[in-house]
């Protein structure tokens, strides 16, 4: 009720002001008409006006004024409030609130109290100093860090201490044997900063738990640095089998026979702790210390590591022998063996390394202990961080199988040196291939991933000798043949690229690839009559529609159009929904001024091939250059109607609308496009760039919600950041295009140019490295440059140099909108 009331009851309210306003006007609305006609006054009037006066009635009241001396109880209590108080009132209250007691002889007298505290702070100075010759030297740093020591504390923490203390000391008293409550009244105590009742607590702990190892420890590290060693000392005598005490008296000493001495003689009492051992070999030198780990293994005969370590300082047949006994003393245990096979492969015995492995298997698994494929495996790798090669390739040939199905061999052993790999155990891995290849010869995905590891990690030596290998038991593989030659090539060995290839003939004599790896072999290396020779042998072999359009390439570099004409012809005859062909027809036929020409070689086409694009847009332009826009738009309209939801038909519309100067129509065709291929991410790269500055960033937020992983919107972005000037955030947008399409050419030169304006000597070197590995094949402008005759022999790095310098014709990103 009251909120249906509500807009009644406001309305009600404010008539009411209203009404109030017009019958009580302020003084500023009655003046309101006077003020606005001082608008009209002139200088003279306004300086005629008097100045205001003090005409109240109080000035013209005659003041009676009367002058009478100061009584003196005013001049008495004046004095009291001047002088300074130095006395307290025995009945003053306290600050909560109580009555000071009359008992506590309470203090009266502040000035005392200033001068006490000057007397005990002369009297601290005093210890501190020191007279020499009558002159008094206090050391200041030492004074400050004694008052920095000082600690505060709150009533809160000491009510905790003191209830902590009580409780302890009913623990230490109805339990005295008790070796933790001491332990933690005298840590309660040094918490508190009473280090010499900790101490005294702490011995009273020793003398009721003797036998404890922990109080004479807790002991040792409260005394003073002069007392440690007696009480350390104590403990010993006390426990004379404990290792930490002898191991915490061997640190007290200060030098390293002393710490010798100390732990030899805890080995009188322990002889057989591998703790004092260690501690004691670590000390000595070597020939102290093979001396000690052979007395170590007579006592320890069952720790492993006191026999390898004694392996590692004896000569080769000393070393043999160790081992022998060490397996003979724990024959359970894989290290022994391992080591043994390292020790033959460091003195050159190559042919003994995989029979100790071998052995050490055999022996294992008849003294019935498992074994652990993947521990093996981390031995092996252990092995080749060590420098044993050979052992770790002998542990993995012999360990990978066991365990394994056969029919998940081939999987498995993938899985298990991709991961080495990744680790960074690149022998282990090609060990792993190794051993795969051997069992599996005919696989030739295993040969590629063996491959793909030399490429990365192995010489150029061991890569073409893994990929001989790889032909010779798959000689129907044509990958890797043509693998093999282009690592030959790479390397710069031509005759011997072309050698592979003449082998990879007679084994594959109908391969169209080989044909065309030939002829690219031939053309890169400018040798266009062998090229030609081989595509025409190819063509006789009735090649497909790739080795026609090769063909046409030769000739149109060499320059020979009829023939080039004539090999088209041919070819469309043969392959008639081969749409290259008929690109490159229609294109030579519009290079050479012949409009009418293309045109109809157009039209053919699409009436071939009704679904390709790139002919659709190349008749669009071909249409716009003769008869105009109207023309064009017709193209493009037909276009997306045989072909709807196509972004890249719309992008040409909307340009073609741009290039006339139709912003309007370009706009409305753009909107038309984002709702029939909202994903779009060239429209939405496209309609970021035409927008306004000020909305580019409203519109790349659109962009980026509708397809976030777009390397085109992605660019566009990174554009905006560049036209901002934030460079870290327009690198690492290019970064990011250039790392989800490394294959488009447009975004390498963008980023390039970028890194040219803004980076360094490194970034830019990175960038044109990066770009050289991956490429690019695709991109508008990078397909224009790179299909160009004048450039069909140039290098990656040349063609990206040049697709930055057609960017640098365009608008410069930096310059200020139009």
């Amino acid at each position: 009720m009251d909120s249906r009331r509500k807009d009644r009851r406001e309305a009600r309210l404010k008539q009411e002001i209203e009404k109030y306003r017009a019958s009580n006007p302020k003084i500023t609305e009655q003046f309101a008409d006077l003020k606005r006609k001082l608008v009209d006054l002139s200088a003279q009037e306004w300086e005629s006006i008097p100045e205001i006066g003090d005409y109240s009635l109080r000035n013209k009241k005659k003041r009676f004024e009367s002058f009478v001396p100061v009584p003196d109880t005013l001049l008495e209590k004046a004095r009291q409030e001047q002088e300074h108080v130095t006395a307290l009132d025995p009945k003053s209250r306290a600050a909560g609130g109580t009555e000071t007691p009359w008992a506590q002889t309470p203090v009266t007298d502040l000035t005392a109290v200033g001068e006490g505290r000057g007397t005990v702070l002369s009297l601290k100075l005093d210890r501190l100093s020191d007279s020499v010759s009558g002159l008094t030297v206090v050391d200041p740093k030492g004074y400050l860090t004694d008052l920095k020591s000082m600690k505060i504390t709150s009533d809160a923490e000491i009510s905790d201490i003191k209830k902590a203390r009580l409780l302890l000391k009913s623990v230490t008293q109805t339990n005295p044997k008790h070796p933790p409550g001491w332990i933690a009244a005298a840590r309660l105590e040094e918490v508190a900063g009473k280090l010499q009742v900790a101490r005294q607590l702490i011995q009273r702990g020793c003398e009721e738990c003797p036998t404890n190892e922990d109080v004479w420890l807790e002991a040792c590290r409260l005394a003073s640095p002069d007392e440690a060693k007696a009480v350390i000392a104590r403990g010993v005598k006390a426990i004379p089998n404990s290792v930490k005490l002898w191991l915490q008296a061997a640190k007290l000493e200060m030098s390293d026979l002393n710490k010798s001495r100390v732990l030899r003689k805890g080995l009188e009492h322990i002889p057989d702790s591998v703790r004092l051992w260690k501690a004691v070999v670590e000390l000595a030198n070597e020939e102290d210390a093979r001396l000690l780990l052979h007395r170590a293994v007579e006592c320890c005969p069952l720790h492993v590591e006191l026999w390898l370590a004694l392996a590692r300082l004896e000569t080769y047949d000393q070393a043999k022998k160790v081992l022998n006994k060490a397996r003979e003393k724990l024959p359970k245990e894989p290290a022994i063996w391992i080591t043994a096979a390292k020790l033959e492969e460091a003195n050159g015995n190559t042919q003994s390394v995989n029979k100790v492995i071998e052995r050490s298997i055999r022996t294992l698994q008849r003294e019935g202990l498992d074994i652990d494929r993947e521990a093996w495996l981390k031995e092996a790798e252990a092995a080749e961080r060590a420098g044993s090669v050979l052992t770790c390739q002998a542990i993995v040939k012999n360990t990978i199988g066991i365990g394994v199905d056969d029919e998940d061999r081939k999987r498995t052993w993938v899985a298990d040196a991709e991961e080495c790999k990744k680790r960074g155990s690149i022998e282990t891995a090609r060990a792993i291939y190794a051993h795969a290849l051997s069992v599996f010869v005919s696989k030739k995905s295993i040969w590629l991933k063996a491959a793909q590891l030399e490429k990365s990690h192995g010489t150029k030596d061991s890569l073409y000798n893994l990929l001989r290998k790889a032909v010779t038991y798959n000689p129907r593989a044509e990958v890797l043949w043509l693998m093999s030659a282009k690592e030959k090539w790479l390397a710069g060995d031509v005759p011997a690229a072309r050698a592979i290839l003449q082998e990879a003939y007679a084994s594959l004599p109908n391969s169209e690839e080989i044909w065309l790896a030939a002829f690219k072999l031939e053309f890169e290396n400018n040798e266009p009559e062998r090229a030609r020779i081989l595509l025409s042998k190819a063509r006789e072999r009735g090649g497909t529609e790739r080795v026609w359009m090769k063909s046409a390439i030769v000739e149109r570099e060499l320059g020979n159009v009829d023939e080039e004409r004539k090999l088209l012809e041919e070819g469309l005859k043969l392959f008639p929904s081969f749409f290259k062909l008929w690109l490159m027809l229609g294109q030579m036929e519009d290079r050479l001024g012949h409009g009418a020409k293309a045109k109809e070689v157009y039209e053919n086409a699409l009436k071939h091939c009704p679904s390709c694009i790139p002919l659709w847009l190349s008749l669009a332009n071909l249409e716009e250059k003769i008869n105009g826009l109207s023309k064009s738009r017709a193209v493009l309209t037909m276009a997306r109607k045989k072909n709807p939801a196509t972004p890249e038909l719309w992008l040409a519309a909307v340009r073609a609308e741009l290039r006339h100067g139709n912003k309007k129509e370009a706009d409305a065709l753009l909107a038309k496009a984002l709702q029939e291929c909202p994903t779009s991410g060239i429209l939405w790269a496209a309609a970021i760039e035409m927008v306004p500055r000020p909305q580019r960033k409203a519109k790349s937020s659109d962009a980026i919600k509708r397809c976030d992983h777009d390397p085109h919107v992605i660019a566009a972005v990174a554009k905006l950041f560049w036209h901002d000037r934030k460079v870290d955030k327009a690198r690492s947008w290019l970064n990011r295009a250039v790392t989800l399409s490394p294959d488009i050419g447009d975004f390498w030169a963008l980023y390039y140019k970028f890194e040219l304006q803004h980076g360094n000597a490194d970034t830019q070197k990175d960038v044109l490295q990066r770009c050289v590995a991956a490429e690019p094949k695709h991109g508008e402008r990078w397909q224009a440059i790179t299909k160009a005759v004048e450039n069909s022999h140039l290098s990656v790095e040349a063609l990206l140099k040049k697709a930055v310098v057609a960017l640098g014709q365009e608008e410069n990103p930096n310059a200020a909108d139009p």
